[in-house]
């Protein structure tokens, strides 16, 4: 009050070391606190005061973790006539109570990063997003690697679950993007790769993931399981990319992409949108990150198989198909998250599509009809209990038009007249056209004419052409030893 007598009330304040609002207050009432009237006191008993510390406080040291809420509705099951409205009375004196008396709780330490020190990775759902790729939809997740000084990202998408071949494949695509590695790599100790397995597979996954890290210089080291604070520094960055994509599919106004390609195409878009709001911290990281080696290390896993008399092999519970040449053979699959590279010794046959079981154990089908389509010419009535029937159509007016087939004719016809169009579309490359003649039919609801549809996609690939071949007279060759016209 003596400061404010030549000051005004925000610099008296500053000066006596309180705060503006506190000088404010005091000027509006100048009197000492001994001298103000004495604090309201409560106006009506304490509805607690018989239970509390006889019933509830018990209750709070036997389950430290029980809700507040779940102690309302069973003091309200003793005692039916406690007032409703306590909950919150109850609720503010549960955690008064748990800050004076409760357990101690888990301290989170804030660390100092270093640049070119940490990188952490893990895998995030985006089943959630409703993408569709052509129409159907994609369950996937995203591998996600990420800088903890600088802040730089890197998303890939992954078809199947959290395995160790989609960590390689992600983690080496980060690093190879990035132009260096870090010293240190941190997952999530891949929960997901270990579950259900043995403990020498465990070891086995242990000890290539070691070997990974290893190629690249990088320590490798693991969260505790169960607690994703130990992972903060990418767990948190997953719901940023999330929300990124989330806004970037509204304002696509489709979440339907031609292909994955397209897909893939669409999220590098929008990490490298990111990585440009930090560009200057990144390229700061990048000179102290190690070098990468002269080239990557494996990012798949490596089967032998043996094709059986199906021209098929069966790996992780999915049947495919390959060249009816191979029956016998053993093969060499590489394994990769969205594909596989089939070997016979060193020689690279064919890429397939790598498919997935079904959620409910069955097995899956990755079917190409050229596979097995010449024995299927001579056997057509096989196509009628196939197995992977439905899978063996390369296109849904095929296999609609085999339904319509077999409602107008009978079994023996229209499993003929279906594998004549199945080799028609294979010999004389017109699947795409065919269908859509298919489907026109089917539109106008005739069955498909096989004659005009040969005619149409001439000439038929199996007929030998005639060639005439008109033999030059040998005096002809009589310039090129004397050089003189004959």
């Amino acid at each position: 009050m003596k400061l404010r007598q030549t000051n005004g009330i925000a610099a008296a304040s500053a000066k006596a070391g309180f705060s503006t609002a506190t000088g404010y207050r005091i000027a509006q009432t100048p009197v000492l606190p001994s001298q103000r009237a004495k604090t309201r006191e409560r106006r009506r008993p304490d509805p607690l005061a018989e239970i509390f510390e006889h019933e509830i406080v018990p209750l709070l040291k036997a389950a430290p973790g029980l809700r507040a809420v779940a102690v309302f509705e069973e003091m309200r099951r003793r005692h039916p006539d406690l007032d409703p409205g306590v909950r919150r009375t109850m609720e503010r004196r549960i955690r008064s109570w748990r800050a004076l008396h409760g357990p101690e709780q888990e301290v989170i330490f804030r660390q100092i990063h270093e640049p070119g020190r940490l990188g952490l990775s893990d895998f995030t759902d985006m089943g959630d997003l409703g993408v569709l790729v052509a129409g159907q939809p994609l369950d996937h997740r995203l591998y996600h690697f990420r800088l903890m000084w600088s802040g730089f990202e890197h998303a890939h998408v992954i078809l199947g679950g959290e395995s160790y071949v989609a960590l390689a494949e992600g983690l080496q695509n980060a690093l190879w993007a990035l132009g260096g590695a870090p010293t240190e790599h941190r997952s999530d100790s891949l929960s997901a790769a270990f579950r259900n397995l043995d403990a020498e597979a465990r070891a086995d996954l242990t000890t290539r993931y070691d070997a990974l890290c290893g190629h690249y210089g990088m320590t490798p080291t693991r969260n505790n399981r169960g607690i994703a604070h130990e992972n903060g520094g990418i767990e948190s960055a997953h719901g940023h990319l999330k929300a990124a994509v989330r806004d970037a599919l509204l304002l696509r106004a489709s979440r339907d992409f031609d292909d994955l390609a397209a897909y893939r195409r669409f999220i590098d878009e929008i990490v490298a949108a990111k990585n440009r709001r930090s560009g200057a911290r990144i390229d700061a990281e990048r000179a102290a990150l190690q070098p990468l080696p002269d080239r990557r290390t494996s990012d798949y896993e490596e089967v032998i198989v043996t094709v059986t008399s199906t021209s098929s092999f069966t790996l992780r519970k999915v049947f495919y198909t390959v060249p009816s040449r191979l029956i016998g053979h053993r093969l060499r699959v590489r394994l990769y998250d969205d594909r596989l590279d089939l070997f016979i010794g060193g020689t690279h046959l064919m890429t397939l599509a790598r498919g997935r079981s079904k959620s409910n154990g069955a097995h899956g089908h990755v079917v190409d009809y050229r596979h097995v389509i010449h024995s299927l010419r001579r056997k057509p009535m096989a196509l009628m209990k196939l197995v992977y029937r439905d899978q063996l159509f390369p296109r849904e007016a095929y296999a609609r038009t085999f339904e319509r087939l077999v409602e107008a004719l009978s079994e023996r016809v229209a499993c003929r007249m279906m594998v004549e169009l199945l080799a028609m579309a294979h010999e004389r490359a017109c699947e795409a056209e065919l269908a859509d003649l298919l489907g026109t039919d089917l539109a106008a609801g005739r069955l498909p004419d096989i004659a005009a549809l040969r005619e149409r996609f001439a000439p038929n690939p199996a007929a030998l052409p005639e060639v005439v071949i008109q033999l030059a007279p040998l005096s002809t060759y009589d310039v090129l030893l004397t050089g003189e016209a004959a």
